[in-house]
């Protein structure tokens, strides 16, 4: 009973599955139904970078479909209804069959290194109809070591790996490397999905060519830039930056096949890799310390023109040809003349043109030449300075 809880739920799940990702649903089976042979290789999708505005606000209905339990294995299942065993036509399980009828759709594969492409194609495999199940077969270590080579990971692990994968339903240990009338019987089996590049092995140019004759055979594609043997190709071409990286996470030379002369020499390069990041470090922080000192220099001589500016200005202001200097000198020069200069006379004093002219003789201190020695005149007595003649009438009327 627990087994078949396991399955319903499997299944269930699935199926939500399938619903939440309906506009990819939909042009898988556009393209099924128009029967013509889908491409060798199917393309790696776009990453985020390169999906365009408008397509990345497409969003798909939010829904719960994780699981809780891997997919069985066949061998652990209650036996299939015991009714003579018939096959779904294309057409029927295009149009969909009853629910407890579902398209029994078979994929095989060897699964070593389990990864995406692994997963897209068994995603076709579940999606090829709007019910299915499927049944994926995983072969042995016997038989893939002798038609293909040897395997990173055991039978175990790829059977376990299989089991784990959202779109399996059920999971067929030690399967056949050609599939027998007799195997397609026992499981039930209505299609074979795979790829549609001839697989030739085993002695026959395409080991599906039976299964494609009697029209059971579903294409898949394959996904682009992903497989088991690229991965194993760039751990081999790229050997000595994993050797290095296992030793530094504690794995030993014996562990990885190495020989003590290569673990020294891993040792060597990473050492010397680390002084070439500290040198490299460094060259950074000298690069953005002298990036800080050239930007704080270019602020000091900002700064320092502002205030040459700002005191030539101020100097210009005060010493200037028309600064604040000048003006004070003549402002003062004024002050001292007016100070220095005699009164104006009153307005009722007879002015200088009215009065009767007589010369002046100015003082010899007020000259700005220093006069020539000449005879002084007959008024010599006077104390040495001239006098004039309104003076000398002066004079005569003190002593009258």
């Amino acid at each position: 009973m627990m087994l078949t809880e396991i399955m319903e739920h499997t299944h269930i799940s699935c199926v939500l599955c399938c619903n939440c990702l309906s506009q990819p649903l939909t042009e898988m089976e556009a393209e099924s139904s128009s029967g013509l042979l889908l491409t060798r290789k199917r393309r790696r999708e776009p990453s985020a970078t390169e999906i365009d505005d408008g397509e990345r606000h497409v969003k798909i209905p939010r829904c719960t479909v994780g699981l809780k339990h891997p997919a069985p294995f066949a061998d652990e299942l209650e036996p299939a209804d015991m009714k003579p065993y018939e096959r779904v036509s294309m057409e029927e399980a295009k149009r969909g069959t009853p629910v407890n009828r579902p398209v029994r759709v078979y994929a095989d594969g060897i699964f070593d290194v389990f990864h995406s492409g692994h997963a897209r194609a068994l995603m076709q495999a579940k999606c090829l109809f709007p019910n299915t199940h499927l049944i994926v077969g995983v072969c042995s270590d016997d038989l893939t070591h002798k038609y293909k080579g040897f395997t990173v990971m055991n039978e175990d692990e790829r059977y376990d790996a299989v089991t784990h994968c959202r779109y399996v339903d059920e999971v067929v240990k030690n399967a056949p490397w050609t599939l027998t009338p007799e195997f397609l019987a026992k499981h039930r089996i209505d299609f074979v999905a795979h790829d549609d590049i001839p697989y030739s092995s085993a002695g026959s140019d395409d080991v599906y060519k039976h299964i494609k004759e009697a029209g059971m055979f579903a294409p898949t594609q394959r996904t682009e830039g992903i497989s088991t043997s690229d991965i194993i190709t760039r751990i081999v071409r790229d050997y000595d930056v994993y050797a290095r990286r296992n030793l530094q996470r504690g794995y030993t030379a014996k562990e990885l096949n190495g020989s003590f002369i290569n673990e020294k020499k891993y040792n060597l390069q990473e050492r010397v890799d680390k002084v070439k990041r500290k040198v490299r470090d460094v060259e950074e922080k000298s690069k953005e310390f002298v990036q800080k000192v050239e930007e704080k220099s270019i602020d000091l001589i900002q700064k320092w023109e502002e205030k040459s500016r700002e005191f030539i200005g101020n100097f210009l202001q005060m010493f200037g040809p028309e600064g604040a200097l000048k003006h004070m000198l003549k402002e003062g020069k004024g002050r001292m003349l007016q100070a220095i200069s005699p009164r104006h006379s009153p307005e009722n004093s007879p002015s200088r043109e009215e009065r009767s002219p007589s010369p002046t003789f100015r003082l010899p201190f007020f000259n700005k030449t220093s006069p020539s020695p000449s005879p002084l005149p007959h008024h010599s007595g006077a104390r040495g300075y001239l006098i004039s003649e309104d003076d000398d009438d002066d004079d005569e009327d003190e002593e009258n």
